[in-house]
């Protein structure tokens, strides 16, 4: 098999990963209120439940950054995805409190490892493209979470159980995932696992004292990045009934349009990324959802509400992928440590973004809490140049034609 049907063959088996994940988190996440009703969970304890998982999650990811210095993050993607799809039905299956507790923890546990993976296999893949390819397995995410939102609508339309709403899509991704995993691709080159290689932190390619602090700002901007889309996901439907004074079935609508300019904003985001460069494209994202949320912030209706939550995904969609990109970019030979430690600040993210809004709504004003999301996106201005070079359109000078394909040789002039 060549290089190239290889390189094409993990592209879309990964692909298919992402999209499995898109489908898998949005089923579990939009029966939430099912999920509490069937366990008899109290409202005091269900955001225990629920910050449980991402907690769990940040747990996994550490361990993951470990677990690739002795396995390929093939491996661990491979076994993670069908845990996390069992996961989800043991959540549908189970009808005492005790087992809702155990299926969750372990979803967020799989979950944890599935992300951290996930993503340190589409950073390799994009080094050995040589070209941005990140935003497009993101966007496979985004088609999933919405084809999954909408099998969960239909789930709750017609009433079904929720093991029952949930074993169609694990008997039928299942097994396509598992089937799919056999592409991945590894990097050729992983001499960080075994200490030989040195990147910005240091010798073996580790992440030293030194290589944290280039990682900092990028795990800052990761953190506001799910800030912003936790208080979309959790606030959306809220603010539109309750502050702009939408009718309920109204009030459904801007997190679906949310995820529907995501995926479009992630499916031509490459196009932009090759063309104008990482940096220009970041600041552009961050300036457009900061503007969505003054927009949100400022809305007379819910008109101009729904503007402003379109306007949010069309520039949050770009971030986060970008970021996990431009660690590997830093780190050419620690890039799975990197990944894993970035990965961490999408929990917390997520931790902190909902609370937070929630508290500030209560205390001040709703309206004023979607301004304090609005300038942590802005912080994100003050890191651009952690994506690279200002002109950059891939990588920081590392690459090498051959044939007629660019590949990313990292530092040490090895191709991955």
């Amino acid at each position: 098999m060549t290089d190239d049907v290889r390189l094409r063959r993990g592209r879309g088996a990964l692909g298919f990963s992402f999209f499995v994940q898109g489908v898998t988190f949005a089923l579990l996440v939009t029966r939430i209120p099912a999920i509490q009703d069937r366990y008899g969970i109290s409202d005091g304890l269900l955001p225990v439940f629920l910050a449980a998982v991402p907690v769990l999650a940040g747990v996994a990811s550490v361990a993951t950054e470990h677990l690739v210095k002795r396995v390929a993050p093939s491996a661990v993607l491979r076994w993670a995805q069908p845990l996390v799809l069992l996961s989800l039905l043991g959540v549908g299956a189970g009808d005492r409190l005790w087992q809702v507790a155990l299926a969750l923890g372990a979803f967020g546990l799989s979950v944890g490892a599935l992300d951290a993976s996930m993503n340190m296999l589409g950073v390799s893949l994009q080094q050995a493209y040589g070209r941005s390819i990140m935003l497009g397995f993101h966007a496979a995410y985004s088609l999933g979470g919405i084809l999954g939102a909408s099998a969960a609508w239909a789930g709750a339309h017609w009433r079904l159980d929720l093991f029952v709403g949930y074993l169609p899509a694990v008997a039928v991704l299942l097994p396509l995932a598992l089937l799919g995993s056999r592409h991945y691709v590894d990097r050729r080159d992983r001499r960080d696992r075994r200490g030989r290689a040195a990147g910005p932190g240091g010798e073996g390619g580790g992440l030293g004292s030194g290589g944290f602090g280039l990682l900092l700002p990028l795990c800052l901007v990761m953190a506001c990045a799910y800030i912003g889309d936790s208080t979309v996901a959790n606030w959306s439907a809220k603010y539109l009934q309750d502050v702009l004074g939408s009718s309920e079935q109204t009030a459904t609508v801007p997190y679906n349009v949310y995820m529907v300019t995501t995926l479009a904003g992630r499916a031509v985001g490459d196009l932009g990324v090759r063309r104008f460069g990482a940096v220009a494209v970041v600041r552009c994202g961050a300036l457009v959802a900061a503007g969505g949320f003054a927009v949100v912030a400022a809305a007379p209706g819910p008109g101009a509400g729904m503007l402003g939550f379109t306007l949010l995904g069309i520039g949050l969609c770009v971030i986060v992928p970008q970021t996990f990109a431009a660690a590997g970019r830093l780190f050419p030979g620690a890039s799975d440590t990197a990944v894993a430690r970035l990965n961490i600040f999408n929990y917390v993210g997520f931790l902190v973004g909902s609370p937070l809004v929630g508290a500030l709504g209560d205390a001040w004003s709703y309206r004023g809490a979607m301004l304090v999301p609005m300038l942590l996106v802005l912080v994100t201005l003050f890191h651009a140049r952690s994506f690279g070079p200002e002109g950059a359109r891939y990588g920081v000078g590392h690459e090498r034609r051959v044939g007629d394909r660019v590949v990313d040789v990292g530092r040490g002039g090895h191709e991955v």
